[in-house]
């Protein structure tokens, strides 16, 4: 090839060498422009999440167009009422809960309005100041049970804005008296083991939600009317207390009964019969006998299941209904087996549906029971003498 032509060969290269690379850098500058506009974009905004320790600063992501819509920005939320008490946790992935238990507080720290569930339990704390809670009207469940609390150092509405409130633990303190005013969106109440003497029958006027009463092991010698007006109560434990009498007026909605370890003698006729929901009564360890301040039908309810009468001082078997399933009689004085507490007429059609029947410790002898108990007792499958 003459070197003429060769030349103008090089010259030609060269021009569409140049001629590319300069396209080339012009469109990496537009790139680098784009990603200088996101990134300054992207640093312009600063959050902080409630739990700044606990998480990293969230990361938003922006599109690539230039002539995109850009995200709109949310607003920055108040830290400082979200925050967690420095002696309690408030678990990030249940951030309406708060624990604070066994930590050897004497005193309840504060509680952030978010907060539902509150955990004060197995502590020292002797007292709960006026408006300990007004700040945390969201709450539903405050465990304070097994600490020093005594009626005294609790103030007067300590509850009054607890409006959503439906379970109170108070349990193993040293309460002598009832709180209250108590919310009536209260579901469940729980007093037991603490020095209440008295239960005043106003005391738990308007808790027409409770559903569940948990008085045991206190030293309550008169309950008055309190039950009568608790029209959604189905469970009420009383026992272990210092009891002559029986609550005056069961409510319609109740199911279990707890009566044991008191010192009970008399119950009216119909006292069972205002319940036609009672399933379970247990009233053993009381001073009950048949002389005239218990009649003999007294437990003969249609809708009781189970009736525990042990450890008393019974001198015959109470008539009981047909349906009842378990009755337990040890530890009295009985001295006769009386069929007719069972079934009042014994035939092919008319039987006990009696599961298990508990007559030892009584003065009983095993050949005192009558021929015509098989056909009577015919569904049970335990029955001790």
């Amino acid at each position: 090839m003459p070197r003429a032509t060769t030349l103008i060969l090089i010259l030609i290269l060269a021009g569409l060498c140049g001629s590319s690379l300069g396209q080339y850098n012009e469109e990496e500058d537009l790139a680098w422009l784009q990603y200088y506009l996101r990134q300054s974009r992207a640093s312009s905004y600063n959050y902080v999440p409630y739990y700044e320790e606990e998480s990293p600063a969230y990361a938003y992501s922006y599109p690539s167009a230039t002539d995109a819509e850009p995200e709109p920005e949310p607003q920055p939320q108040q830290a400082a009422p979200w925050r967690c008490p420095q002696e309690c946790d408030c678990p990030p992935n249940f951030s309406s809960a708060m624990y604070c238990d066994t930590r050897n507080l004497r005193y309840l720290p504060f509680v952030p309005s978010r907060m539902k569930y509150v955990y004060f339990q197995n502590n020292l704390i002797t007292s709960i100041q006026e408006g300990a809670f007004d700040n945390a009207t969201e709450l539903e469940w405050l465990a304070l049970h097994n600490n020093q609390i005594g009626s005294e150092k609790m103030g007067k509405r300590v509850f009054g804005k607890l409006q959503r409130l439906e379970r109170l633990y108070m349990n193993n303190n040293n309460l002598t008296r009832l709180p209250g005013p108590l919310p009536r969106s209260l579901r469940e109440l729980h007093l037991s083991y603490n020095h209440i003497s008295k239960v005043p029958s106003n005391a738990l006027e308007g808790l027409e939600n409770l559903t569940a009463l948990y008085l045991s092991h206190n030293f309550i010698f008169e309950m008055g009317a309190s039950l009568k007006g608790l029209k959604s109560l189905i469970l009420a434990d009383l026992s272990y207390n210092n009891l002559r009498k029986v609550p005056d007026g069961l409510p319609a909605s109740l199911e279990q009964l707890y009566l044991e370890y008191n010192y009970i003698n008399a119950i009216p006729d119909d006292y069972f019969q205002v319940s036609p929901r009672l399933l379970y009564v247990r009233m053993s360890h009381n001073s009950l006998t048949n002389q005239g301040r218990l009649s003999s039908n007294t437990f003969n309810s249609s809708s009781i299941l189970e009736l525990d009468l042990s450890y008393n001082r019974l001198q015959k078997i109470p008539r009981v209904n047909t349906n009842l399933e378990n009755l337990y009689l040890q530890g009295n004085q009985i001295n006769e087996f009386s069929i007719s507490s069972f079934c009042s007429v014994v035939d092919v059609m008319n039987y006990s549906r009696l599961q298990v029947l508990r007559l030892d410790g009584n003065e009983i002898k095993r050949n005192a029971v009558p021929p015509d108990a098989p056909l009577c007792l015919r569904r049970a499958a335990v029955i001790e003498i």
